[in-house]
Formats: structure tokens, C-alpha cells, sequence
């Protein structure tokens, strides 16, 4: 939902030019923009059909529900505290974002909106300067408990509490793009918006769909280069990262992953992490909590969840990059 953004860590879809086969059934593929990034959607349709209208609708009009960068969509005036009612695609982004922060203890905060506009990763620009006392006292507004829902009309404990979908939304519009393609009876389909993935079958020539995490970088403009390729059957897969994402001011980097309690940005050793889930909604939204979270406590949560699975990226002053799965991560690529 970020306005002029690309994903901060893109997963690639790759496999982009399959081998001709048999089957009736033909390949779609459309590229597009949307949401301030792109998306790439590859189909197999023995109607042949070309969803590409219907596709940016549907992206449109999510926004309009859910996007902090569109001035009339349906959170920009419930944070403007004006009289709107919440519609299905903002109810649901707004239940599973209450439901994911209880089970992280608040790492991922919808509530975060003050914060994020401060720090210059919401619909303020980048400030000249970071002030402690305005971070500490917008940080007592970031508190997922208090906002509600009564009779499809928000409630706020305090009324300058402002809502961010940024960290579930995207996520949440690749499974409204997949629940439409089910609605016509499309079964095989890799869904791509910018980096966030919902795979479903297989290709005609019982191929599965390749995808691919990218490697850390050193600078946000530095050349993508893919850290690792794996097959996706049936499952969604999302990744944060802080590397791309961040500004400096006088010489000191400020990431865009930021933690609700302490109200700046996380520091830890912690580049990336892509979590797999049935779900691309709980994939972008655990993404962004285990990044807050930290490596440790992510691994700890998984072994609870284990529907919830992930890969991290980290940095060892010793011996450089890393990567480290969960012990679940290559069993949930191929999900039943």
C-alpha cells in the first residue's frame, strides 16, 4: 500500500516461460501496477480468458477500503474520526490483524499509524530530524486494544488513534485475487504482488511453481540477486526485510520495521525473514511481527504454531551473511 514503493524484499516468480505441452488448458500472464508496486499473476484458464480489467478493479477498490495513501478510502476517514462504514475487505484486514497481534503480544500493531508517520514510513515525508519526546508521546497512542468494532463503525479509545493495514493489506489482496480466481474456477495460479506470494496447483506439465527470496543487499539500489529458490505448492509465502527500506540522517540508518512498545525502530541482527503460511494475509502479517520480534523469539513462536513457518537472513559479525530455517520451513513448502 506504500505510494511509489517496490516490496523491500521481492520474492521472484520465476519460471515465467514454461514448456509447451498437450493440454488444452493455456497460460495467462499479466503484469501490472498496483498498490505503489507491481504485480505478475500466471494462470492456466481452458477458457483463455484475460482478467486483466477485472484484476485492477479488484485492486482499486481494496484500496479504496484499506489504503492509508488513497484520501478517501474508508481508513484514511475512520482516521480522520469522520462518519464511514466499514466494509468486508477493511473488517477483515482490521479481525486478523486484532487476531495476530494477541498471539505476538502486539509485535505486529495496526495501531502503529502515529508512529509510522513520525519516523516518515506512513503519509508524512521523511523528517528532518528525529524528536524523542514526539516519539515517546505518540507511542502511548499504539495499542491494538484500543480500537473496536461496534455495528460496522470504529470505535477509538483515544481519538488520535490512526490505523496502518501497510503491515497485513497487500498480503491480504493477493487472497482476495486468489479467492476471486477460485470464484471462476481457476485452480492453477501464482498470484505476485509486489513480493507477496499465493501459489495454488501446479502447471500443466505437473511442474510446480519456483520461487525465490532475495539476498541482502548493502545498499536499497544495489543490483537483486536471488539468496535461495525454492518449489511453492499451495501455500503463500511473505517476506519484511529492513534493508531496502530506511533513510539516514546524520550518518545513523532508521529502518522501517518498527517496534510498538519501544515506539523506534528494531536493531538486531535480523535482515530478513520469509514466512510461509496457508494464507498470504498470515504471511505478510507474521512477517512483519517476527521481524520486531527478533530471530530468537520468531524460532520459539514457530514451535508453537507450526502452521506458521519461516526463513531468516542474518548478519554474524563474525561469519557474515546467514540464513537459518525453521525445522518445519522445507516440509510446508510442499503442503498437502
Amino acid at each position: 500500500m506504500i505510494k511509489n514503493r517496490v516490496k523491500e524484499l521481492v520474492l521472484f516468480g520465476l519460471g515465467l516461460s514454461l514448456l509447451s505441452c498437450s493440454h488444452s488448458v493455456e497460460k495467462v500472464h499479466l503484469i501490472g501496477e498496483a498498490q505503489g508496486t507491481y504485480y505478475s499473476i500466471i494462470y492456466f484458464d481452458n477458457l483463455e480468458r484475460n482478467l486483466k480489467v477485472d484484476i485492477d478493479s479488484i485492486l482499486d477498490a481494496f484500496d479504496q477500503s484499506v489504503s492509508i495513501y488513497q484520501p478517501q478510502s474508508i481508513v484514511s476517514k475512520a482516521n480522520r474520526n469522520e462518519e464511514v462504514e466499514l466494509d468486508e475487505w477493511f473488517l477483515d484486514n482490521f479481525y486478523e490483524a486484532i487476531r495476530i497481534a494477541d498471539l505476538t503480544d502486539g509485535a505486529m500493531d495496526i495501531t502503529i499509524g502515529p508512529l509510522a508517520n513520525a519516523w516518515g514510513f506512513g503519509t508524512f515525508g521523511q523528517p528532518d530530524k528525529i524528536d524523542p519526546a514526539l516519539i515517546d508521546s505518540l507511542k502511548q497512542l499504539v495499542d491494538y486494544r484500543g480500537v473496536s468494532v461496534k455495528e460496522n463503525h470504529l470505535l477509538k479509545k483515544d481519538p488520535r488513534m490512526q490505523l496502518n493495514f501497510n503491515a497485513i493489506a497487500q498480503g491480504n489482496s493477493v487472497d482476495v485475487l486468489g479467492k476471486y480466481f477460485s470464484s471462476l474456477g481457476i485452480d492453477n495460479y501464482l498470484i505476485d504482488v509486489g513480493g507477496e506470494l499465493l501459489a495454488k496447483g501446479e502447471k500443466p506439465n505437473h511442474e510446480k511453481w519456483i520461487v525465490g527470496i532475495e539476498k541482502p543487499s548493502e545498499e536499497s539500489d544495489d543490483e537483486r540477486e536471488l539468496q535461495q529458490t525454492f518449489e511453492l505448492e499451495n501455500c503463500a509465502l511473505a517476506t519484511s526485510g529492513n534493508y531496502r527500506k530506511y533513510y539516514e540522517i546524520d550518518g545513523v540508518r532508521y529502518a522501517h520495521s518498527l517496534d510498538p512498545k519501544s515506539g523506534y525502530p528494531v536493531v538486531h541482527s535480523l535482515l530478513s525473514v520469509s514466512v510461509l503460511a496457508k494464507t498470504c494475509t498470515d504471511a505478510d502479517a507474521f512477517a512483519t511481527a517476527f521481524m520486531v520480534m527478533g530471530m530468537e523469539k520468531a524460532l520459539a513462536f514457530i514451535e508453537q504454531y507450526p502452521e506458521i513457518q519461516a526463513y531468516f537472513i542474518y548478519f554474524d559479525k563474525q561469519s557474515g551473511l546467514q540464513t537459518q530455517m525453521s525445522d518445519g520451513f522445507m516440509d510446508a513448502l510442499k503442503s498437502e
